[in-house]
């Protein structure tokens, strides 16, 4: 009996000494599943601390310092970042006024592919490709009907002086050409919105017909007024139209190379110029003014007819309503402010060796068949001048170019043109400033570009623009009532148009110090 009470107890003993181990064991099991837990929540709030990135990485680990001290869960601060990254990604095309502020630091900031402060990634921007470069090819057609018409006014000047309007001064028919500079570059605070707006479709049609109606009804005139409205405002204005959107277009397709891809296109505009004299000169004479204006026109018809289904633009159109301060705001920029400043002085005198060269050259004893090949001579120079100066513009800063390219042609009108009084210095001089005024073409925009958020280039090429026109209006009539004002010598015309170039390249200066200072950096 007392064997028995002994057994019983010992497996009494036995039971609670087994459960009592595997309650031990349970707990040993439990605490190690535990610790597991508690190091990969470990591992994952390091890779939340240390995200792969550059700016968000800084984000990440300030709030997690943050959400830690305060004791909150895991789970809380994954959605606090899944909410930062949703608004960076926002931030990438911001809308209205805090577009603006949210580009400050814009696109194109400086020609290299890492990421720009703002929100604008250049690789977003197709840099290249089949459909980008066949956007260029729809822009090079553009300039090339329309500032390459623009370019060989010169003939025109000659031409309507000795013709049809020799009973008018040089001031007076000056106004001719000068008008249809004005009136193309007014168009652009009109013509940018709309782009901005509805894309370039409808404004090229608009444009091409309005241009070449321009043209047909030009060679119906015989009269001051008729010249007047049909070339100077009707035919600019279809230019105008054309112009803007091929220039906005590009910009949005490329960034690293943007400002070779405007030369490239504004090449044509160069080589518009070559032939567009050419043709005119050579026609008058042998098939008269009325049918050389309507051959002119029939071939911008064709190449415009190529243009409308090539030129698109990448970003969707986002329609919004008109307002002055689009165009007022960004000249409350210093950097945007003093371009626009410096182009409105060089530009006084841009267009002055176009306009007069060949009658400055004949009044030296130059024949006319030669002479008539001055505009070739300068538009054929300055298609190296649209192309090089970019290429090299996007290595060695935009800016830097800019500056360098438009202090040389205030140079060579100064220390070339000036004292030039027989062939050979002239000839020479029409081609060094083709390639240096060449390059104003091609590296304005892109200037424009570099400093503007994207979805404003429209607005503010056209603004920038509009400016260039108040002084392209003005600078012929001004230098052909100092060619009277000298009578008929053009050393005063001259040396306005030099001093124009050295205000002009100083403001560019201001703006680039404006930027970075006088420190040698690419921009």
């Amino acid at each position: 009996m007392a064997l028995q009470h002994a057994t019983s107890s010992g497996s009494l003993w036995d039971e609670k000494a087994l459960e009592a181990s595997a309650y031990d064991s349970s707990q040993n099991l439990t605490q190690e599943t535990h610790d597991r837990e508690l190091g990969s929540q470990n591992k994952e709030t390091e890779a939340n601390v240390f995200p792969r990135g550059g700016r968000e990485d800084e984000k990440a680990l300030e709030a997690s310092n943050y959400y830690s001290s305060q004791n909150l869960t895991q789970e809380t601060l994954d959605l606090e970042l899944g909410s930062q990254n949703k608004e960076t990604e926002a931030n990438i095309f911001p809308e209205g006024e805090a577009e603006a502020e949210a580009d400050l630091e814009r696109n194109g900031a400086a020609p290299n592919s890492t990421p720009v402060s703002g929100g604008i990634d250049p690789a977003d921007f197709p840099d290249g490709g089949f459909e980008a470069w066949l956007v260029v090819l729809g822009g090079w057609l553009c300039l090339f009907c329309s500032f390459g018409w623009v370019n060989c006014i010169g003939v025109f000047q000659d031409y309507y002086q000795t013709q049809p309007l020799n009973q008018y001064s040089s001031s007076a028919v000056s106004w001719i050409p000068s008008m249809e500079v004005f009136v193309m570059f007014l168009g652009g605070p009109v013509f940018g919105k709309l782009f901005d707006n509805y894309g370039p479709r409808y404004l090229l049609l608009f444009g091409s017909i309005l241009h070449v109606f321009g043209l047909m009804m030009t060679s119906l005139s015989t009269q001051y007024y008729q010249f007047f409205l049909a070339q100077g405002v009707v035919s600019a204005l279809g230019a105008s139209a054309i112009f803007y959107p091929a220039m906005s277009c590009v910009g949005q397709w490329f960034f690293k190379n943007r400002a070779a891809a405007f030369g490239i296109m504004a090449s044509g505009s160069s080589l518009g110029g070559v032939i567009f004299p050419i043709m005119v000169t050579k026609l008058i004479p042998r098939i008269g003014f009325p049918w050389t204006m309507r051959a002119a026109a029939f071939m911008i018809l064709g190449m415009m007819a190529v243009a409308n289904f090539t030129v698109k633009a990448r970003l969707a159109p986002k329609p919004k309503p008109l307002a002055m301060k689009e165009f007022v705001r960004p000249l409350r920029e210093p950097a945007y402010a003093l371009i626009c400043a410096g182009a409105f002085m060089f530009f006084f005198g841009t267009f002055l060796p176009f306009n007069f060269v060949i009658l400055q050259a004949q009044s030296n004893g130059m024949s006319t068949n030669l002479s008539n090949y001055l505009l070739a001579i300068q538009n054929g120079a300055s298609v190296f001048g649209r192309i090089l100066p970019g290429f090299i513009a996007d290595r060695v800063g935009r800016f830097n170019v800019m500056i360098a390219t438009s202090a040389f042609s205030a140079i060579i009108v100064l220390g070339l043109w000036l004292p030039s009084s027989s062939n050979a210095p002239i000839i020479v001089f029409c081609a060094l400033y083709g390639f240096s005024s060449g390059a104003f073409v091609s590296l304005a925009p892109s200037l424009i570009a570099q400093i503007s958020p994207i979805r404003e280039i429209g607005v503010r090429t056209g603004t920038f623009f509009f400016c260039v026109a108040l002084a392209g209006l003005t600078g012929s009539p001004i230098g052909g009532a100092l060619l009277t004002q000298d009578n008929g010598n053009f050393l005063y015309l001259q040396i306005f148009c030099g001093v124009t170039m050295v205000a002009g390249t100083i403001f560019f200066v201001a703006s680039r110090s404006v930027q970075c200072g006088f420190k040698l950096k690419v921009i």
